[in-house]
């Protein structure tokens, strides 16, 4: 089956859970090292606007940057990869005959595979396992209306009781919601998502109604495994 290819400057519901339903994370340190990864692969590529990870699987809501805002990946002359170039500062080296190499840009696609394979990896030799940790490959829903939006903010941080691991939102660690509502500086878009609730008293409110009908309404196909 032919994957879609993630377009600049689209939002996606991204989603993905461990292959056979196998546990993603086993310890608080899991936790924070694929947040780790996350922000070193993917923030390159994309705006993150909420997120939750599971035991077994994981949400995220992100937009997908516009070409321009994303960066090249080049050569320098002496071989070492510069993830910093842009259109502006590749005038940095000296003119185009001198360099041996053709710049390029990140590919969100890619980003995502590479976050995947590389908490696979440290996921493998940190318990001795071997083989694909997810699934492949990795979901994702274009994410078109501001209903739906709203909606999988809700979704996203609704999961932990959906899945009854709490039974409230702020009693769950491993997600965006206790960071909306943080004065603490945050590298989510956390005010352009109170922006969508008008405020962060609606934020919190539209998060306390059950939201089942708006779901309903939206006839998203998602698997209760998720």
């Amino acid at each position: 089956m032919k994957t879609t290819l993630l377009e600049y400057g689209k939002y996606y519901h991204i989603y993905n859970r461990g292959i056979n339903g196998c546990n993603l994370f086993r310890k608080n340190e899991n936790y924070e090292y694929f947040l780790h990864l996350y922000d070193k692969y993917i923030s390159l590529v994309a705006d993150t606007y909420s997120w939750v990870l599971m035991r077994n699987h994981l949400h995220l809501l992100v937009r997908i940057k516009k070409e321009l805002d994303v960066p090249y990946m080049v050569q320098t002359p002496e071989g070492q990869k510069d993830t910093s170039g842009s259109a502006k500062n590749l005038s940095v080296y000296k003119s185009p005959e001198s360099v041996s190499f053709t710049p390029k840009k990140y590919k969100p696609s890619n980003q995502f595979s590479h976050l995947f394979n590389a908490y696979t990896k440290a996921i493998n030799k940190r318990y001795h396992r071997t083989g694909s940790l997810f699934e492949h490959p990795f979901k994702r829903i274009p994410v078109t209306t501001n209903n739906h939006l709203k909606y999988l903010v809700y979704y996203i941080h609704h999961n932990p009781i959906h899945h009854g691991f709490c039974e409230h939102f702020l009693e769950y660690p491993w997600s965006s919601y206790i960071s909306m509502l943080s004065p603490k500086q945050t590298k989510l878009n956390r005010n352009e998502v109170l922006e969508w609730f008008e405020n962060k008293t609606y934020f919190v409110e539209y998060h306390n109604k059950e939201q089942i009908e708006k779901y309903k309404e939206m006839k998203i196909n998602y698997s209760d495994d998720y």
